[in-house]
């Protein structure tokens, strides 16, 4: 039997991640598993995330996982480096594929990065875009507000707008930027409610497409792509309660998705 991808996130916004990895490899099957009962990740400390992170990890290890996608931009900043050096299979993140596009875009070299309070604190888009060119501006800015708002189910609509517009109040009192990554993968789901607040001159950047060309492009340079034609029965996974997080995938994927199940991931038992 073929290895899957495993995707791990703190709740649902790493959906957009699996979407875009579905879309760009459509004969790889998808083991994801959401810490929604945990979430938000963000305002946690780094070593309790970093535990979180290692109890989702070794949940899909036990699948047998070929390649591990860190879709949490919190997980990512707290804990890649030390999955990367410890784990034997590809593990990727998504804040060097979200810094890589956001440099191709910019045209006057201000970048926005919005993001949890993790995130943010940890300076791991400022680090990795400067990386990249040292003469880029970089505006971060916390928006704590944001993944609770995806994960109760409000992506537009007044209230959303509401808080959409106080939380990036003072990135547009700057109003130098002229790209904005949205360095949490639950933000992609406010994208249009964002796009209206910011303003249409500023190009908005999800890295679920750069994360996911890289994931591409590492599976065929070990090797390791499928090649079977069979379409894959992809799994999802949740701490939490199902039906909120089954309705935003349905969203995401435009399409009704079957196979989901809760976990108790201390003990790797399926409800």
């Amino acid at each position: 039997m073929e290895k899957a991808i495993g995707v791990i996130d703190s709740g649902v916004g790493g959906l957009t991640v699996a979407h875009e990895l579905m879309r760009q490899l459509p004969k790889e099957k998808l083991i994801y598993l959401g810490d929604t009962l945990r979430c938000p990740y963000g305002p946690r400390p780094r070593e309790e995330v970093r535990n979180f992170t290692w109890e989702m990890v070794e949940f899909l290890l036990e699948k047998d996982i070929k390649m591990l996608v860190v879709a949490c931009n919190t997980a990512t900043a707290f804990a890649l480096e030390e999955l990367q050096q410890t784990l034997s299979i590809p593990v990727i993140g998504v804040i060097q594929p979200g810094a890589r596009a956001a440099i191709k875009f910019t045209q006057n070299n201000h970048i926005g990065v919005i993001g949890t309070e993790g995130t943010i604190r940890s300076d791991a888009y400022t680090n990795a875009l400067k990386r990249i060119n040292a003469t880029i501006h970089v505006n971060a800015l916390a928006c704590p507000l944001f993944v609770p708002l995806v994960e109760e189910g409000i992506l537009n609509g007044d209230q959303a707008e509401q808080v959409v517009e106080e939380m990036l109040h003072p990135m547009k009192e700057s109003n130098h930027i002229d790209t904005l990554i949205l360095g949490c993968t639950h933000y992609p789901l406010l994208r249009e409610t964002i796009q209206t607040v910011i303003g249409d001159h500023v190009t908005i950047i999800s890295s679920s497409e750069e994360t996911a060309r890289e994931a591409s492009t590492i599976l065929e340079f070990h090797n390791l792509l499928l090649k079977s034609d069979e379409i894959p029965q992809h799994q999802f996974y949740t701490t939490g309660k199902l039906d909120i997080f089954s309705q935003i995938a349905e969203d995401i994927f435009s399409e009704p998705v079957n196979n989901f199940k809760t976990v108790t991931i201390e003990k790797a038992v399926i409800c």
